[in-house]
């Protein structure tokens, strides 16, 4: 893992997204998403909320399961965290759990996913809401896909009606509705 990490802006939210790892240019502009997937991102949350990127960022507590850029991986792309990284950096998502006890917890992309629900395809968990419990603490969980651009699951079908089913849940939830 290649320091700094990158946190989101301290805002008190009962909504909380949790990414992979930051990619190596959040670090240099120091928060998350601030890239292609960024964009993207931020361009469901305009469609589905009519929230702006800074809109967004006000409303949405970020976090991670890693805060740290991983490196790349040898053949291109970034690498994934290994477990053992994942686990280190484990405290810091459960702290920020007890501290904000979010009514609404947005996985977004396979690794965050699976820190919230049983290993599934992403057909059988996009667009649906959960209910969960993380380290004694319930709330609703509506998970989203990865916005990469390497990435075409979003952009074709099943996956774009789903993502659409899931901004709209998102969209439709208390936890952001509080604005």
């Amino acid at each position: 893992m290649h320091p700094p990490p990158v946190l989101g802006r301290a805002v008190t939210s009962r909504a909380l997204l949790v990414g992979q790892a930051p990619g190596d240019k959040e670090p240099v502009v120091g928060r998350p998403f601030a890239w292609t997937a960024g964009r993207t991102l931020f361009s469901w949350f305009n469609a589905a909320l009519g929230w702006t990127e800074d809109e967004t960022r006000e409303r949405i507590y970020f976090a991670a399961v890693c805060r740290c850029f991983p490196g790349k991986r040898p053949e291109g792309g970034d690498r994934v965290p290994a477990p053992e990284e994942i686990a280190n950096c484990a405290s810091w998502l459960e702290a920020e759990f007890a501290l904000l006890r979010p009514q609404l917890v947005i996985p977004v992309g396979k690794l965050a996913i699976a820190q919230f629900l049983p290993p599934a395809p992403l057909v059988e968990v996009i667009g649906r809401p959960f209910r969960i419990r993380y380290h004694g603490y319930a709330c609703d969980c509506i998970p989203l896909p990865h916005p990469s651009g390497a990435s075409p699951w979003h952009r074709i079908e099943p996956g774009k009606t789903l993502l659409g089913q899931a901004l709209a849940r998102i969209a439709a939830h208390p936890a952001t509705k509080k604005f």
